[in-house]
């Protein structure tokens, strides 16, 4: 009977095998899984810049510099994004690059891109009163949409961010910079602590 078993694998071919098989599960669950690098303690210090920003805003006089103020507060919030969401991917094992990550930053990144190409254009128009309500709502959405491959907790606060830019687009000029300020300055610290306590920093 031993004469006709089919001749066994040896251990390199089944190490192979099992390397294969292994490559090919964590491959399916970075594909499945929630991208949950989403920097809570970087959010707390966006909030903190936002804060700082309209309080610089609301003291500018002329349209211009109240705008370049803004624009250097995304700057500086998109910088210590990209910086805190590398470091927490890095300690967890993740890419920013591939799977569930690639996918929110694909779907975050539109509605900003649409954003950047809005401003200067309600701006040369006139319509410089419509701009945080826009900002709000976009950022918003982006927040929802990368959320989608996030935890919970993220699209809650884009849906958040949008109900406030909605909002924000029918207060008088004066309140633009309170809207500003609750919404990338409050909201962020708000939630930035609650990702931090519930989902690693």
């Amino acid at each position: 009977m031993s004469a006709f078993r089919p001749p066994l694998e040896t251990p390199p071919e089944l190490h192979a095998h099992a390397m294969a098989d292994l490559r090919f599960i964590r491959r399916t669950m970075e594909q499945a899984g929630s991208f949950t690098a989403v920097p809570g303690w970087g959010a707390v210090a966006m909030g903190v810049s936002a804060l700082v920003a309209a309080g610089v805003a609301a003291r500018q006089v002329t349209p211009e510099g109240w705008l370049a103020t803004w624009l250097a507060e995304a700057g500086i919030a998109l910088v210590i994004a990209a910086t805190t969401m590398g470091r927490k991917a890095s300690r967890a094992g993740l890419s920013l690059f591939s799977g569930p990550g690639r996918r929110f930053v694909l779907s975050f990144a539109p509605p900003l891109a649409a954003g950047a190409a809005l401003t200067p254009v309600l701006f040369a128009s006139g319509h410089a009163g419509v701009l945080p309500g826009a900002w709000l709502l976009l950022y918003g959405t982006g927040v929802v949409t990368g959320g989608a491959f996030s935890v919970r907790i993220v699209p809650v606060m884009g849906l958040a961010f949008m109900a406030l830019g909605a909002i924000a687009l029918f207060l008088p000029a004066p309140w633009h910079d309170a809207a500003m300020a609750v919404g990338f300055g409050v909201l962020h610290m708000v939630f930035g602590l609650l990702i931090a306590r519930r989902h690693g920093g």
